[in-house]
Order: C-alpha cells, then structure tokens, then sequence
C-alpha cells in the first residue's frame, strides 16, 4: 500500500550543471548518484530527491519540495551566508519578516533554486517532549 512507500520529489532543471553548483555550493549537497540526465541527493532518514534534465521550466508559482528542519532562523542564516536569496512577502495572509512566515503553527521560508523551482523551508509545529510534527 501507499501508505507504507516513502515518496521521492522530481525537480526539472533545464541546465543540469548549473542546478548541480547551486545544490552543492549554496546548499551544501552532494548527490549520491548521478548521470548525463539525473542528480539524486539523500537527506535523512533515506528520504531523497532527484534534479533531472529538461526541456521544459517550473511555474515558479508554488511550493515544489521543502526541507523540513528544527531551526528555521540558523538555516536561513547559514543558506543567505551562502549567497541563497529569499523570496518576501507582504500581502494579506502571508507576511515575512527576516525572510520567515508564520504560517499557524509552523514557520516557513522560501527560495528559488538555479533553475526557478521554488523551495520551502518548513520548521513544523512543536509536539509533546518538544519533537518536531
């Protein structure tokens, strides 16, 4: 069943060298297999995801992936040191300020990767013994 499979997210690039400098310079990734059409990175707990050849662009108009982390503030600190730029809002409902939203219980920030796919960084709500949601 579904339920039981872990998922992996797939993000367009049209250069794929320039989105493999962007991934390892600004965010210190290194894949862990790659080829003339694909670039795969491991995160933790074996969740993964994979930049891939294309002819093709992304919207630029919606979340694709979000890393989620425990310390939004020092990640976006040590991501901007790197030379990351993040997007800011300030309309009704979503608002940033030092480049975090407030988004309920959550907090959230957002930046484009070399080839315009949009990443969020997401500090999820607190749970009992302070573990992340």
């Amino acid at each position: 069943m579904l339920k039981n499979a872990r998922a992996q997210a797939s993000l367009p690039a049209q250069d794929l060298g320039r989105a493999r400098a962007f991934y390892g310079e600004k965010l210190g990734l290194q894949p862990f297999e790659e080829d003339a059409d694909n670039t795969r990175y491991q995160l933790r707990d074996g969740t993964q995801f994979n930049v891939f050849r294309t002819g093709g662009a992304p919207s630029g108009t919606h979340t694709q992936m979000a890393f989620l982390v425990e310390d939004i503030v020092a990640e976006v600190q040590d991501l901007k040191s790197r030379g990351v730029k993040f997007e800011e809002y300030d309309s009704p409902g979503l608002r940033t300020k030092d480049s975090i939203a407030e988004a309920g219980d959550a907090r959230a920030a957002w930046f484009k990767d070399s080839e315009g796919n949009v990443l969020g960084i997401i500090q999820p709500a607190r749970v009992a013994a302070g573990r992340p949601a």
